[in-house]
C-alpha cells in the first residue's frame, strides 16, 4: 500500500487538519520525516499553502485545530502543535495550546525546526481589523483614547505616522500623537492605506 493509500484509509479521506475532503495530498512533515505514512499528514491545499507560506495565514482557518489537535496520530499532533504555536499571538491558540499534551518524542519532534516553526520567535501586530502591521506604518485611532500622564485625549479619527512596533507584545505599538510618543493598543487602530 502507497503512503498516499494508507493516508486515506487512516483519514477516511479528509483533510487531517481542517476536514476538507478536496485536493489533498501527502506531507512529509519535517524535519526528519522518511515519507512514510506515519511520519505524513494528508493536507488540503489550504492548509498546505498556508503552512508552506507563513505570510498568507489565516487565523481563522485554522480554528479547525480545536477539533484535530485531539487526533492520536503523531503526526497530525505535531503539526497541529506548529500552527497553534505560529498562531499563539491571536490569543484563542494560545489556549489550545495550554489544553494539548504530547508525549516527549512527540514534543521533541514538534519543537523540531524545518518548516517555519522556528518563526514562532516573531510577533505579529495586527490592527483592529486584523490587518497586520509593519514598523513605519500609519494607522488612524478608532475611538478616543484618554492619554495617561499626557492630560489629553487622543481623538478618533487621528493619523498617527510611523508607528513603531513593541517587541515583545503584539497587542502593543508605539507612536506619536500631539508631539508625544505614545504606547497604544492594536484594538483601536486601524491601518491607513
Amino acid at each position: 500500500m502507497s503512503t498516499e493509500q494508507a493516508l486515506l484509509e487512516r483519514s477516511e479521506s479528509k483533510c487531517e487538519l481542517c476536514g476538507a475532503t478536496e485536493n489533498l495530498q501527502p506531507y512529509p512533515v519535517p524535519p526528519s520525516s522518511d515519507g512514510s505514512a506515519d511520519q505524513s499528514v494528508l493536507l488540503c491545499s489550504t492548509c498546505l499553502e498556508q503552512i508552506e507560506e507563513p505570510d498568507k495565514t489565516d487565523p481563522n482557518h485554522w480554528r479547525c485545530l480545536n477539533d484535530s489537535m485531539w487526533s492520536q496520530v503523531p503526526a497530525v499532533q505535531v503539526m497541529a502543535w506548529r500552527m497553534l504555536k505560529r498562531l499563539a499571538a491571536e490569543g484563542w491558540p494560545q489556549d489550545l495550546l495550554d489544553m494539548l499534551y504530547l508525549d516527549e518524542e512527540t514534543q521533541a519532534w514538534a519543537e523540531a525546526a524545518g518548516d517555519g516553526a522556528d518563526n514562532e520567535e516573531q510577533v505579529v501586530h495586527r490592527d483592529c481589523n486584523g490587518a497586520t502591521l509593519e514598523a513605519g506604518d500609519t494607522v488612524t485611532l478608532i475611538k478616543d483614547l484618554n492619554v495617561k500622564g499626557a492630560n489629553f485625549t487622543a481623538k478618533r479619527g487621528t493619523a498617527v505616522r510611523g508607528i513603531s512596533l513593541v517587541a515583545d507584545n503584539p497587542e502593543q505599538i508605539e507612536g506619536r500623537v500631539n508631539g508625544q510618543q505614545i504606547v497604544i493598543l492594536t484594538q483601536f487602530v486601524k491601518k491607513s492605506n
